[in-house]
């Protein structure tokens, strides 16, 4: 972690996260990996990123080595070398909340009750209905369908595992489990040169020692949604704490958290403030959680743009006044693709909806996120795939539970399917589109790649929108990656306003920065941003600030768009952002 009187590198960075599964192919397997991601640091370079998030997997069967089909640790070093040599960082993913059950620790926890690994799982005895018939410990639902307990015939107790079945869960109550986390999983990774580490649900080591059941919002189903009582729990602070204080201070690193089930801004800055050392900023899922059901995450809700605006607003606001940090994103690998999912992936759509996200994203306070794909304007996989063409264990669960729930009652499936058109993670972990060629550039693996190519490969793709140039949307990111560095006082740390918040058709933000003006003093700066959410021209009014002056737009011509046009109020074409500028106050 950084002093707090030292600015730290990673509050200006722009960051680009990789899922090296879907990034390319080097070896003709069908399966992304690290030589591939290799191949493309000089393109992620062009585009102006500053650290590279390599996302590993969440499988971890031995923290000191990678997944073989990925490459192996000496891939790993030269990806860091090559990184460093173009002065970009690169973090990895550290998942520390669970283990695979292939792991030499939860083989050895697993063999008997009495082995001095057993506690570092959470193991539990069974329950008994009254009938005799054997339940689990707690009712708590998976995050991939299910019970988040398995039972283990050999020493008769279940274990925990909020995720898969493969993947127990780590018993952070245990302190030697904790040290040898801090070792294999942090230590080793560090003394090779990493950078920091996205820390996957960072706010689930800490479960309590009891262990309840979880109120039933479902009756269809035994399992239940339980995150109350596992997320955030009673020791985390002091899990992190610990975390920096024994690793993390030993090196200038940084920490993204993720950091579901946290809505309430004053329980973020608890794991923020850079006082306490804890994590260097999280990310908060509002934004990418907005449409998801109430009850399941892939029941699908109607949203209008006052709720998008109130978040961006909300996480934008948060850290004003405190010592804390926030993040700037709407994509990952969990996620569908932002273009299909507030703007529109219409064919006459895409790209301008790509731009005007792109505006808006580079003009928001905090440390930006794109994940791969983001910066050519990918977009979710068509409607008419059919359930056979997911991958995903959670998505693809989901469905199977629901059809045996429903008895494949077609209204219920087709509404299933509709929801992880928009909301599944497949949409984001389709191969990488990199030309027009077979498999769409990603691979030369005659059986193809491990999942499906998106239909629309062929118009939207590297080479194409390289050869297009500066009005592609990866020339407008290019650009705007660039115009957010030049602007960073007010884009990347400047305050924040909101205008018109109850305008379901347009955005209006404003921004209001410090920074050293050309005689050496403070310069103050505004900047005012107008964005059209709708596919028909709206009117909008630029916000009250003196002096604004045109200086970015999503549309190549809105310069000219600008010509001569007086006072305050502005015609936006579909889909369009403008940003302007204004000098010293």
């Amino acid at each position: 972690m950084t002093s707090l009187t030292a600015k730290p590198w990673w509050k200006d960075a722009v960051c680009y996260q990789i899922y090296p599964a879907s990034f390319k192919d080097s070896d003709g397997d069908g399966l992304g990996d690290i030589p591939g991601i290799l191949s493309k640091i000089d393109y992620l370079k062009d585009l102006g990123i500053d650290v590279v998030w390599v996302d590993m997997g969440y499988d971890i069967s031995d923290y000191e080595k990678v997944y073989p089909p990925y490459g192996t640790v000496k891939d790993m070093e030269d990806l860091i070398e090559a990184c460093h040599k173009r002065g970009m960082k690169l973090i990895l993913d550290l998942v520390i909340n669970h283990t695979s059950d292939q792991h030499a620790w939860f083989k050895e926890s697993r063999s008997s009750k009495d082995n001095p690994k057993r506690d570092w799982y959470i193991w539990k005895p069974p329950r008994f209905a009254e009938d005799g018939t054997r339940l689990p410990p707690t009712n708590w639902r998976s995050y991939f369908s299910g019970q988040t307990w398995e039972y283990d015939e050999h020493t008769g107790e279940y274990y925990l595992h909020l995720f898969a079945k493969e993947q127990p869960d780590l018993n952070w109550e245990n302190e030697e489990a904790r040290k040898a986390i801090y070792d294999s999983a942090m230590r080793f990774w560090l003394e090779k040169g990493v950078d920091g580490f996205r820390v996957d649900v960072v706010n689930m080591y800490s479960k309590g020692v009891e262990l309840k059941d979880a109120p039933i919002v479902d009756a269809r189903f035994y399992e239940q949604p339980a995150w109350m009582y596992y997320a955030n729990g009673p020791r985390m602070h002091e899990f992190l704490r610990e975390m920096n204080q024994t690793v993390l201070d030993k090196y200038d690193t940084v920490t993204v958290g993720e950091l579901p089930h946290t809505p309430d801004p004053k329980k973020v800055l608890d794991y923020v403030s850079a006082r306490d050392k804890q994590l260097s900023m999280v990310f908060q899922f509002d934004i990418v959680d907005l449409g998801q059901g109430r009850e399941h995450k892939y029941h699908f809700e109607e949203w209008k743009l006052p709720q998008f605006k109130t978040i961006v607003a909300k996480w934008q606001q948060f850290i004003e006044g405190t010592d804390g940090w926030t993040t700037v994103f709407c994509e990952n690998h969990d996620q569908g693709r932002s273009v299909s999912r507030y703007a529109s992936d219409a064919p006459s759509d895409r790209a301008p909806s790509a731009k005007l996200l792109a505006l808006m994203l580079c003009a928001l306070t905090g440390t930006l996120f794109l994940y791969q794909g983001q910066e050519i304007g990918m977009i979710n996989l068509p409607a008419s795939w059919p359930i056979s063409s997911y991958r995903d264990i959670e998505s693809v669960n989901f469905y199977h539970a629901m059809a045996a729930q429903s008895g494949n009652d077609p209204a219920e499936l087709a509404y299933v399917m509709r929801s992880l058109q928009i909301l599944g993670r497949d949409n984001a972990r389709l191969p990488m589109q990199w030309s027009g060629a077979a498999h769409a550039g990603f691979t030369d693996a005659p059986r193809g790649p491990w999942m499906r190519v998106h239909d629309l490969y062929g118009e939207i793709n590297v080479a194409r929108q390289v050869a297009e140039g500066e009005g592609s949307v990866l020339g407008f990111w290019r650009r705007m990656i660039r115009f957010r560095k030049q602007h960073a006082e007010v884009l990347v740390h400047g305050a924040f306003q909101a205008f018109e918040m109850e305008d379901e058709r347009t955005f209006v933000f404003g921004k209001r920065g410090e920074g050293s003006g050309e005689g050496g003093g403070t310069e103050v700066k505004r900047v005012a941003v107008a964005l059209n959410f709708t596919g028909e021209e709206q009117d909008v009014e630029l916000p009250p600030y003196e002096g604004l002056e045109f200086a970015v737009g999503s549309y190549d011509d809105a310069g000219e768009a600008e010509k001569g046009v007086v006072g305050r109020v502005r015609r936006l074409r579909p889909w369009e952002g403008r940003l302007y500028l204004a000098g010293r106050e």
